[in-house]
C-alpha cells in the first residue's frame, strides 16, 4: 500500500529508537575497521619479515665465517699435503739410494760367495796337494828373500822346514821330494856367502882407528924412547942414594950418559919411504888425508850393505893404497887396520846362491802325479 508523503509520522518508543539509530549508521565505519586490521596484520608481517631477514643475515654471517675457517683449514691442509708430498719424494729418493746400495751389496755378496765357493773347493782338495803347494810357495818366497838380502839363510831355513814338514806325513810318494830337498840343501850350505854383518863390524873398527894412525909426514916419538926415559930417571934417583962412594958417582954419570944418548937418538929418525910424496904432505893436509880415508871406508860399507861388491872393492883398494902410502906401516895400529881392510877385500865377493831346481821339479812332478 502506498503511503502518502505528507502523512504524519508516528513517534516510536524509546528502545526502538536506539535500534533504529544503529541500524541506520553510516557505511564508512565498517571499512575503517578492516583497514586497521589489515594494517596490524601488515605490521606483524613486516616485523616477522625483519626478524626473518635478521636471522638470515646472522645465518649468512655464520656461514661466511665457517667458509673462511674451512678455507683456512683447507689451505693449511694443502700446505701440509705439499710438505708430506716433499717428504714422500725424499723418502722415495732415499729408498732408491738404499735399493741401489742393497743391489751393490747383493752383487758384492754374490762375488764373495763365488770366492768362498772357490776357497771351499781349494780346501776340499787333498791334504798332500795342499802341503805340496804350501812348500813350493814358501820356497819361492825364500828365493826372493835370498835375492834381496844376498844371504842363503832364508833358503836354508825354508828347505829345513819343508823337509821336517814332509817327514811328519810319512807318505811314500813324497820321498822323491825329500831326496831333492836334501840335495839342494847340501848345495846351498856348501856355498860360502859373505857375512855382511861381520864385514861391516870390521870396517867400523877400521874407521874408528883411522884417527889414531901415525902419518909418515908427522914425526912422532918412538915408544922405546918414551919407556926408557922413566927407567933412566929411576936409575939416576937410585944412584943418588948411594952417592957416598965412587960407585954411586959412576952410576950417576952412566945414567946421565944414557939419558943424553936417548935424547940424541930421538933427534934423528931413519925410515924407508917408497913414496916420496908422503913426506911432502903438509901438516894441515893430514886432516883431509884421514877424512878421505874414512869416506872411502864408509862408501865401501854402504856398497856392501847394498850388495854392490864391485864398488866396495874399488873403495877398499883405494883405502888400502892410502894406508900404504901415507901412514907408517911399522906401527901396530897401521898393521892392524891394513889387515882388517885386507880381510874385508878377501871376503867381499859376489856369490850366486844356487837355486833349488831339483826340489821345484820334484814338487811339480808330485803335484802332476796326484
Amino acid at each position: 500500500m502506498t503511503e502518502e508523503p505528507n502523512a504524519p509520522v508516528s513517534s516510536p518508543p524509546a528502545g526502538a529508537a536506539l535500534a533504529v539509530v544503529t541500524a541506520t549508521a553510516p557505511p564508512s565505519a565498517v571499512p575503517a575497521r578492516w583497514l586497521w586490521l589489515a594494517l596490524a596484520a601488515l605490521g606483524a608481517l613486516c616485523v616477522a619479515s625483519l626478524v626473518l631477514a635478521w636471522k638470515a643475515d646472522q645465518r649468512g654471517a655464520s656461514l661466511e665465517q665457517e667458509l673462511v675457517l674451512r678455507q683456512q683449514d683447507s689451505a693449511a691442509k694443502a700446505t701440509e699435503a705439499r710438505a708430506l708430498a716433499k717428504q714422500a719424494q725424499e723418502g722415495v729418493a732415499d729408498a732408491s739410494a738404499k735399493v741401489a746400495l742393497l743391489e751393490a751389496r747383493v752383487a758384492e755378496v754374490a762375488v764373495q760367495r763365488g770366492q768362498l765357493e772357490e776357497l771351499i773347493q781349494s780346501l776340499s782338495r787333498s791334504r798332500d796337494e795342499n802341503v805340496l803347494v804350501d812348500v813350493e810357495a814358501s820356497i819361492r818366497v825364500a828365493l826372493q828373500q835370498t835375492a834381496i838380502t844376498g844371504s842363503a839363510e832364508p833358503l836354508v831355513a825354508t828347505l829345513k822346514q819343508a823337509d821336517d814338514r814332509l817327514a811328519r806325513y810319512n807318505e811314500p810318494r813324497l820321498d822323491g821330494v825329500r831326496r831333492a830337498i836334501t840335495r839342494d840343501l847340501g848345495r846351498v850350505k856348501a856355498t860360502s856367502v859373505a857375512d855382511i854383518g861381520s864385514l861391516g863390524i870390521k870396517l867400523d873398527e877400521a874407521i874408528r882407528m883411522v884417527d889414531e894412525l901415525p902419518l909418515l909426514a908427522v914425526a912422532e916419538p918412538r915408544s922405546g924412547n918414551v919407556a926408557a926415559r922413566p927407567a933412566a930417571a929411576d936409575k939416576a934417583a937410585s944412584a943418588a942414594g948411594t952417592a957416598s962412594d965412587w960407585r954411586g958417582r959412576l952410576a950417576i954419570w952412566n945414567a946421565f950418559g944414557e939419558k943424553f944418548w936417548d935424547e940424541a937418538k930421538s933427534l934423528v929418525r931413519v925410515t924407508r919411504i917408497e913414496h916420496p910424496e908422503a913426506m911432502l904432505l903438509a901438516p894441515e893436509q893430514a886432516f883431509f888425508v884421514r877424512e878421505n880415508l874414512k869416506l872411502r871406508l864408509l862408501n865401501a860399507r854402504l856398497a856392501l850393505l847394498s850388495r854392490q861388491f864391485d864398488t866396495a872393492q874399488s873403495d877398499l883398494q883405494a883405502a888400502q893404497t892410502a894406508l900404504d902410502r901415507y901412514f907408517d906401516r911399522s906401527s901396530k895400529r897401521t898393521l892392524l887396520t891394513s889387515e882388517l881392510v885386507r880381510q874385508v877385500v878377501g871376503q867381499a865377493r859376489r856369490v850366486v846362491v844356487p837355486r833349488p831346481d831339483d826340489t821345484l821339479a820334484a814338487l811339480t812332478a808330485a803335484s802332476a802325479g796326484r
